[in-house]
C-alpha cells in the first residue's frame, strides 16, 4: 500500500499524503486533520475509492488553495468562506470581503512573467524604446517583467505616438514615488506594519482612493470645469 501510495493513481487522483506534499510549503499548518476538517464542514467534498480512501483532484487541490489563502492572508472565518466558494460554484468571480477591488480570481490565476524578447514581441516595441521605459523608472530594470507589463508598455507606445514620450513622464513616475510614501506613512501611522496582509490590504486601498481623486482632478482640468 505505500509503494501505491508515492505516486499518483492512473486516474490523476491524490491521496492525503500527496495533498499535503503540494501544499505544506505555502501551508505549513496543513495537515490531515485539517483536510478532514474542511471536508467536514462541507467547504471541500474529495472523491472516494471502494477501500474508503480519500482522493483528491487538480481541482481539489486548486480549490484547498483558495481556502487557505483566504484563511491566511484575508483572515475569513468558514462561513464566510463558504458563501465565496458558493459564489464561485455558480461560476462567478466574487470580491474577498474585506479587499478593495480584488477578486478570487487574483488568487486562482497563476502568476506569469515575461521575459523582455516576450514583452516585446507581445507589444511590438523596439529593445529601445523598452530601454527607454526602463531608464524613466516606468519599467523595473529586471530580466523578467510581470504580466501586467504588456498593459503599461502598450499605453506608453501609444502616448508616444502622441508625442508624449517616457521621457516626459518622468514626473508621473516621481509623483507615484511620493504618493507610495504618503501611503506607507497613512499605514504605519494607524499601527499596522507594512509587508503584513493588513498592510498590503490597507495601502492597496489607499491607492485605489488616491487613483480616483487624481482621475477626478484630471478630467476637471481638461474639461476646464
Amino acid at each position: 500500500m505505500a509503494a501505491a501510495e508515492a505516486h499518483p493513481q492512473p486516474s490523476g487522483l491524490l491521496s492525503i499524503g500527496q495533498v499535503l506534499a503540494r501544499l505544506q510549503g505555502d501551508f505549513t499548518d496543513l495537515s490531515p486533520s485539517k483536510l478532514r476538517f474542511l471536508e467536514e464542514q462541507g467547504l471541500i467534498t474529495p472523491a472516494r475509492t471502494k477501500s474508503g480512501y480519500r482522493k483528491f483532484s487538480q481541482e481539489h487541490i486548486e480549490r484547498l488553495r483558495l481556502i487557505l489563502t483566504l484563511q491566511r492572508d484575508h483572515y475569513l472565518p468558514l462561513k464566510v468562506i463558504a458563501e465565496v466558494l458558493e459564489e464561485v460554484d455558480r461560476g462567478r468571480d466574487p470580491v474577498i470581503p474585506g479587499a478593495a477591488q480584488r477578486n478570487v480570481s487574483s488568487i486562482l490565476a497563476p502568476k506569469r512573467v515575461l521575459s523582455a524578447e516576450e514583452l516585446r514581441r507581445a507589444t511590438g516595441a523596439s529593445p529601445r524604446f523598452l530601454g527607454e521605459a526602463i531608464a524613466a523608472g516606468l519599467l523595473p530594470p529586471a530580466e523578467v517583467f510581470p504580466h501586467d507589463a504588456v498593459a503599461q508598455l502598450t499605453s506608453l507606445l501609444e502616448l508616444a505616438a502622441r508625442g508624449i514620450t517616457p521621457r516626459h513622464l518622468r514626473p508621473l513616475r516621481v509623483a507615484a514615488e511620493r504618493e507610495a510614501e504618503l501611503i506607507d506613512h497613512a499605514v504605519s501611522s494607524r499601527g499596522v506594519k507594512s509587508g503584513t496582509p493588513l498592510g498590503a490590504e490597507d495601502s492597496l486601498e489607499l491607492a485605489g482612493h488616491l487613483d480616483t481623486v487624481r482621475s477626478g482632478v484630471l478630467r476637471r482640468r481638461i474639461s476646464g470645469a
